[in-house]
C-alpha cells in the first residue's frame, strides 16, 4: 500500500473533528462518571502549569493529538477488518489500554500536577477515559471513512455463458448433448 497524502489529511480533519466532539461532552462525562478529570486541562495545565489560562492551549494539544492519531488511523484503516465504527473503537480503545499508565508520570511530574485528579488508582477515571476513547473510535472510523470512501472493486466480465456450450458450427457440443463428456476434455457432463 503506498503513502497518499490526501488519504492522511483526511483522517486527520476526522482525528479533530472527533476530538472536538469528545472534548466538547467532557463535562457532561464529568457528571456520568463523578470524576474531574479532564483531558483538555490536563494538556492545557502542561503549559500553563498552576496558572489559568489552560483551555485554549490544552484544546489545542487535545485536537492536535486527535489529528494527528486520525492521521495514522487513516493509513491503518484499509488494512483493519470490521465495520469502521468497530476498527475505530478497537485501534482508540487499544491505545487508552496501552497508554493508560502513563498517568502514573503525569501524577509524579506534571507542572500542574496539584491542580489536576490523582489517576493513579482512580477506577472513574479510567473508565471515563474509556468511554471517551470509544466515543472518539466510533466518530473517528465512520467520519474517515466517509472521508476516505475504498474504492469498489473491479467488476469482471461475466464470461460467456455460451462458450463452452456452442460448437464453431453454432449448434453447440454434441458431448455435451448426449451427457458423455471425455474426462479429459475439462467439460463436465450435465
Amino acid at each position: 500500500m503506498s503513502f497518499d497524502t490526501r488519504r492522511t489529511l483526511r483522517g486527520a480533519l476526522a482525528g479533530a473533528l472527533a476530538t472536538g466532539v469528545w472534548a466538547l461532552q467532557q463535562p457532561l462525562d464529568k457528571r456520568a462518571f463523578g470524576s474531574c478529570y479532564d483531558d483538555v486541562e490536563l494538556l492545557g495545565r502542561f503549559v500553563t502549569g498552576t496558572r489559568d489560562g489552560w483551555f485554549a492551549p490544552g484544546l489545542a494539544l487535545h485536537v492536535g493529538n486527535g489529528a494527528l492519531f486520525g492521521a495514522v488511523y487513516a493509513q491503518l484503516a484499509p488494512l483493519l477488518p470490521g465495520p469502521p465504527a468497530a476498527r475505530g473503537t478497537f485501534v482508540a480503545l487499544a491505545e487508552h489500554v496501552a497508554l493508560w499508565p502513563a498517568g502514573r508520570l503525569s501524577d509524579r511530574h506534571h507542572p500542574g500536577r496539584d491542580e489536576l485528579p490523582v489517576l493513579t488508582g482512580s477506577r472513574r477515571a479510567f473508565w471515563q477515559a474509556a468511554w471517551r476513547h470509544a466515543l472518539f473510535g466510533v466518530l473517528l472510523g465512520e467520519l474517515e471513512s466517509r472521508l476516505n470512501p475504498q474504492p469498489l472493486p473491479p467488476v469482471e466480465p461475466d464470461p460467456d455463458p455460451l462458450e463452452h456450450h456452442v460448437s464453431s458450427n453454432g449448434h453447440g457440443d454434441i458431448a455435451r448433448a448426449a451427457g458423455v463428456a471425455r474426462v479429459d476434455s475439462g467439460i463436465p457432463p450435465e
